[in-house]
């Protein structure tokens, strides 16, 4: 019998969305939000993360990562070994078997998807981190908050799996919506939901295009590089810091504002501060595709995550919109639609 039925009754579906980011990211950061203070401004999209979880009835655990094609078949321990099939998965198992479970063994599968491809810029890993404890936290019917699962889905990326990264996607997974984030020492994070008229996200899903570069850049690298650039104290890169703090700032008031204007003046300051904390952050193919869209009405682009690749947000206006993906849809990367979403992390009974 498939052990993984999704019309049994026990299962649990989770999902959790993927994000936008409009300004401040890296300033979420360790060691500068630890010492300076990270502001972060975001958004999450209709583009989400999905964990399935079916208790077995055998000893066994069975982790399928559908998102990377990785299975994981092991013997149901306490502790199971990481390594890099599911490694996500083991991670959190291992985090909840531990600190929920009185350290007994959960004889479950699970399974992932991910509606975007890795390494696209749009927080997917922290958003399945997410998804995933929000499924056992359902199982085990847990009394976790956003904030307990924000602050969970990070110390296991972070500290037990030891994955380079900020702070911002798991807090923006966990809420949902428009958030204005405050990052402080000692993993303090102050989520601040943004009341955004609906004019000005109607107004946003009309204006922005989504383009996947078909680059996965690797986030770890380009990561490590603002961090030592922090660490020895580089001025260009911390003055860049700064300036994108005081974006995130701006970018906050013109949504609260309705300036389509003033926000795509921000994105625009905020794209060429953050190329300036590492030269990773752009390239030839970033560079021409975002000339080809300001040649073909865009007003501002940036991409979205750490940089090197995956997902560019491109804002042009409506009525212009359509000869810029028609433009678009000649290169070789991917179009997407854009629908934000106000709500974060969920998680159901499957219906029988």
């Amino acid at each position: 019998m498939n052990r993984f039925d999704l019309t049994h009754p026990s299962a649990v579906r989770a999902r959790a969305p993927l994000r936008l980011g409009f300004a401040g990211g890296g300033t979420d950061l360790s060691p500068f939000c630890d010492e300076h203070g990270g502001f972060v401004m975001n958004a999450t999209v209709s583009l989400y993360a999905y964990a399935y979880l079916e208790p077995r009835k055998d000893d066994r655990v069975h982790f399928v990562a559908l998102e990377h094609g990785e299975t994981f078949d092991h013997e149901c321990l306490a502790e199971l070994p990481l390594g890099k099939e599911a490694l996500l998965h083991r991670g959190v198992y291992n985090r909840i078997v531990r600190d929920f479970n009185g350290g007994q063994p959960l004889p479950v599968t699970v399974r992932t998807s991910v509606d975007v491809p890795s390494g696209s810029g749009m927080g997917g890993s922290s958003a399945l981190v997410v998804a995933l404890v929000e499924a056992y936290r359902n199982h085990l019917r847990l009394p976790l908050g956003e904030y307990d699962v924000a602050r969970l889905a990070f110390s296991i990326e972070r500290e037990d799996l030891l994955l380079a990264g900020g702070k911002q996607d798991q807090y923006a997974a966990a809420f949902g919506g428009f958030n204005f984030m405050e990052f402080g020492a000692e993993g303090r994070a102050i989520i601040n939901p943004l009341r955004v008229p609906e004019a000005m996200i109607n107004e946003l899903e009309a204006s922005l295009v989504l383009y996947y570069t078909g680059q996965a850049r690797e986030s770890a690298n380009i990561i490590e590089t603002q961090q030592k650039n922090i660490t020895d104290q580089n001025k260009s890169s911390m003055d860049a810091m700064i300036r994108l703090k005081d974006e995130a700032v701006a970018m906050k008031e013109s949504l609260l504002t309705c300036s389509i204007d003033r926000l795509a003046e921000t994105l625009r300051r905020g794209w060429e501060a953050k190329k300036a904390t590492s030269s990773a952050i752009s390239n030839s193919e970033i560079e021409r595709i975002l000339e080809l869209a300001m040649d073909n009405g865009a007003m501002a682009g940036k991409v979205s995550g750490a940089g090197g690749g995956g997902f560019l947000m491109l804002l042009c206006p409506p009525h212009k919109r359509q000869k810029l993906v028609q433009v678009l849809a000649q290169q070789q990367g991917q179009l997407l639609p854009c629908k934000f979403t106000p709500e974060g992390a969920t998680s159901w009974r499957a219906l029988s």
